[in-house]
């Protein structure tokens, strides 16, 4: 969609661009109608599309009762036999968690159509997810064969990405079921559970890590939690930089490492809890098991982190979950050289003369 038909309201669709702007355009096609039983070319055959009296036989742009354009190839009389994508009374109301229809032998002709690309490289199902129209999406899973569900456009989004981009988990789950590949990355490096993690749609997630292929459609566990996008950020490192818990949780109960480290300095999920300054965010990972000393490329431990930036709560909790102030980074400093208040950071908060605490005097 072009800059000079973007509402002030519209969300960027340059995240999902689509070469039809408009659902209308996906149910112009041609009805088709019944040739005479006289005609030459009687075979039993498929037969061709019939065009109402002035319409023109190979319409290259449409305009809808709004006035926009929404260009189509779908128009063209080069597809010649009858699609019921559309306007079928049985498949109006169809969900995504609904059962797929059984697919039959598709024409060459059907199946080109099914396999239709926009110049955004969209195909009918990224068109389907797009446009929130499930009864098409479902017909798409059940025609086509697997390879084409993991088609990406221009922006090398699957339908899955686009799915995960627009909360539709019911989109979502249906092409698990069909066997989409749940491993491909986007321009950003981004699979659809870093997307779903970026835009905290954890019912995405969930179908993501939950749900399982079809026999015959894919290995049952294809995901793999500590892929890294091109930023050097698994999807613990998002959920957590996102401080959402919930994210957090289900990722870990799925397999992900908490100690992973990010590609660029070494972080761990716990360093990005401490600078995020949310104590009980690093009390949670802390209970969840993180490694309290994990290290940084350049040595720094979460203590490293909090003393430096001053955080004595994080700090504290860091210290009482066994966290060494002695450690020392790649510059040969400890966490008490980085302290406000190195004596807030010494491994003892008392002294002990025959297990009786010694008190000092003014």
């Amino acid at each position: 969609m072009s800059e000079a038909r973007k509402g002030p309201d519209e969300t960027d669709e340059s995240q999902y661009d689509s070469g039809i702007e408009s659902l209308r355009s996906l149910r112009s096609l041609p009805e088709s109608t019944p040739r005479p039983a006289s005609g030459p070319s009687d075979g039993g055959g498929p037969q061709p599309w019939i065009h109402s009296p002035g319409t023109a036989k190979e319409p290259e742009e449409k305009e809808d009762t709004d006035g926009e354009r929404a260009d189509s190839t779908y128009g063209s009389s080069s597809l010649t036999e009858p699609l019921s994508l559309s306007g079928d009374p049985r498949t109006e109301d169809a969900v995504p968690d609904s059962p797929l229809p059984v697919a039959g032998a598709l024409s060459p002709q059907q199946l080109e159509a099914l396999t239709y690309i926009s110049e955004d490289g969209d195909t009918l199902i990224h068109l389907a997810v797009i446009h929130e129209a499930p009864a098409v999406l479902l017909y798409c899973l059940a025609l086509l064969p697997q390879e084409v569900l993991d088609i990406q456009n221009n922006l090398y989004q699957t339908a899955l990405h686009l799915a995960v981009h627009l909360d539709q988990p019911g989109a979502v789950r249906a092409l698990v079921l069909k066997g989409a590949s749940r491993v491909l990355q986007d321009r950003h490096g981004d699979t659809a559970l870093h997307v779903a993690c970026q835009r905290q749609h954890l019912a995405c997630a969930r179908c993501l890590l939950e749900g399982q292929p079809e026999p015959g459609r894919g290995p049952p566990h294809s995901l793999d939690l500590q892929l890294q996008n091109w930023q050097g950020l698994a999807c613990l490192h998002i959920a957590t930089l996102q401080r959402n818990r919930p994210l957090m949780e289900l990722l870990l109960q799925n397999g992900a490492d908490i100690d992973v480290q990010e590609g660029t300095s070494g972080k761990t999920a716990l360093h990005l809890a401490v600078e995020t300054q949310e104590r009980g965010l690093v009390q949670f990972l802390l209970q969840a098991g993180a490694r309290v000393d994990a290290r940084m490329l350049n040595g720094c431990t979460p203590l490293h982190l909090a003393a430096g930036r001053g955080l004595s709560g994080i700090s504290s909790t860091l210290c009482e979950a066994g966290a060494d102030s002695l450690l020392r980074n790649v510059e040969d400093e400890t966490p008490q050289d980085l302290a406000e208040d190195p004596f807030a950071l010494l491994p003892f908060d008392d002294l002990k003369i025959s297990g009786k605490p010694l008190l000092c005097a003014d």
